[in-house]
């Protein structure tokens, strides 16, 4: 007898980032009962790595004026046309998960981390920016504000693997865009210079690492691999890879690695004149 094979519709997906989640959910409600029922509506109850971060979206999200029923349809209804927003939430876990070195498990930042869900409400509003559905893009984003202290205009455009350490403080303006494996601190903005309705906001490579309360302004180029010092201001184009710090921030010298966003190495040794 010939084998027979199940129809691709019975087929159980490889999702090894929804399985741990999945699995760390159950390790949660035996050893904290008092979340087994956090855990069991935001994970447990779902059968997708989407499904869940749409119900945990909404549920961070919900307010009287919207409440999280809505915002779950409306997310729903997003990734139906963006199912790429899950493989950016999944690389943006990983992301979290490697370099975070208080992240000890991949379901924290899904629970409980609000650099990962603010970036996961952006992408979101994004998305819903793009369909011409501005009025709710911009309704996320005055949520997230409030809800995460995340300030991102859902027309800025974000890459993946973007690891958004404690994330308060962090504002990102319209015309900006942040490429692929990039790191960023608290309160760091990434904003413009004047009144100017073009393009005015600064464009991050990828696999930059951007310290704490760094400011980067102006419609200018942070080079890939490139390091930006912690409370730096950077006004003028960042080669890649190179350290700059200061106000207004300069060149110090070379990135120190081939990735900087992924070893996190913040310590800056700025030459000392004599």
């Amino acid at each position: 007898m010939s084998t027979s094979f199940k129809s691709s519709s019975r087929l159980k997906a490889i999702d090894p980032v929804w399985d741990a989640i999945v699995s760390e959910g159950h390790q949660i409600c035996a050893s904290e009962p008092s979340l087994t029922q956090m855990v069991i509506s935001c994970v447990l109850n779902h059968e997708s790595f989407e499904s869940a971060l749409a119900h945990r979206l909404a549920a961070r999200l919900d307010h009287a004026d919207v409440p999280a029923d809505l915002i779950r349809q409306a997310l729903d209804d997003v990734l139906v046309a963006h199912p790429e927003i899950g493989d950016g939430a999944r690389a943006d876990l990983a992301a979290t998960y490697e370099r975070d070195p208080a992240c000890e498990r991949v379901i924290e930042p899904f629970l409980f981390f609000k650099g990962f869900q603010a970036i996961q409400t952006h992408r979101f509003a994004h998305a819903l920016w793009q369909q011409g559905r501005r009025d709710f893009a911009l309704y996320l984003q005055s949520r997230a504000s409030v809800v995460f202290q995340v300030d991102i205009n859902p027309a800025a455009k974000i890459g993946k693997g973007i690891m958004l350490d404690h994330a308060t403080g962090f504002v990102v303006g319209e015309t900006a865009e942040i490429g692929d494996h990039v790191s960023i601190l608290h309160s760091v903005t990434l904003g413009g210079t004047g009144k100017s309705d073009q393009d005015r906001h600064p464009k991050i490579g990828n696999g930059v690492l951007i310290g704490a309360g760094a400011k980067i302004l102006g419609n200018i180029r942070v080079g890939d691999c490139s390091r930006i010092a912690a409370g730096s201001v950077v006004l003028k184009e960042v080669p890649p890879r190179t350290t700059v710090a200061g106000v207004p921030a300069r060149v110090v010298g070379e990135a120190g690695c081939n990735q900087p966003a992924t070893v996190m190495d913040q310590i800056v040794m700025v030459p000392v004149k004599d």
